[in-house]
C-alpha cells in the first residue's frame, strides 16, 4: 500500500477532521488511474478507505461533498454505503441526481440509494440513468427495487424512443421483456 495513504489512514482514525485537508490531495498522492474495483479509480478506493477509517466521517461528508471537486464528490457518494450516515446522505444523492455528470449520477445510484431512497426518488434516479446512457448494471438494487411503476416509466420511455425513430438502450430491453414474460 502507499506509505502516504497508511499515514493518512492513521491520522483520520485519530481525528476525522483530518479528512478536510487529506481528502483533496488523495489523487495527487495515490494516483487517478483505474483500480481493481470495476468502475472505480485508485483515488476513489483510497478516499473511501479514508472515510471508512474515520470514526466521525459522517459529520464531515456533507462538507467534503459540498466543497469537493467531481472526484471528491464521487468518492463521498461511494462512501455513503460504508459510513453510517443515516438519512443525512439523501441530500447528497439528490444533489448528484440533479447534475448531468454521469460519474456523479452513477455513484449516487449505488447501494446507499438502493437502501435509502424512497420509491419515487429511486425510480426517477433509475430513469435518469437510462436517459443519460448509464448502464443499468451500474444501478444498485435494481433486482429488488423494480416495481410496476418503474416498469411503466421505462415502457413509456422505450415507446417514446421507438416513436421518435431512436434506439432503445439495449440493457433496458431484457428487463422489460423479462417482466413481460
Amino acid at each position: 500500500m502507499n506509505a502516504w495513504l497508511d499515514e493518512a489512514l492513521t491520522k483520520v482514525a485519530e481525528d476525522a477532521t483530518a479528512l478536510r485537508t487529506l481528502f483533496p490531495g488523495v489523487g495527487r498522492r495515490v494516483g487517478r488511474g483505474p483500480s481493481d474495483v470495476p468502475g472505480w479509480t485508485v483515488d476513489d478506493v483510497a478516499r473511501v478507505e479514508l472515510l471508512r477509517a474515520a470514526p466521525g466521517a459522517a459529520a464531515e461528508m456533507p462538507d467534503l461533498y459540498r466543497y469537493g471537486d467531481a472526484a471528491e464528490k464521487r468518492a463521498v457518494l461511494r462512501g455513503l454505503s460504508v459510513v453510517d450516515i443515516g438519512d443525512a446522505g439523501l441530500d447528497l444523492v439528490a444533489d448528484a441526481l440533479r447534475t448531468n455528470d454521469t460519474r456523479l449520477v452513477t455513484a449516487a445510484m449505488g447501494e446507499y440509494a438502493a437502501t435509502h431512497l424512497d420509491d419515487s426518488a429511486y425510480r426517477h434516479g433509475v430513469l435518469k440513468c437510462v436517459f443519460m446512457g448509464i448502464p443499468l448494471a451500474e444501478v444498485a438494487g435494481l433486482d429488488r427495487r423494480t416495481d410496476e411503476e418503474l416498469l411503466r416509466m421505462m415502457r413509456s420511455f422505450a415507446a417514446e424512443r421507438t416513436a421518435a425513430g431512436r434506439d432503445v438502450p439495449a440493457d433496458l430491453l431484457p428487463l422489460l421483456n423479462e417482466q413481460d414474460a
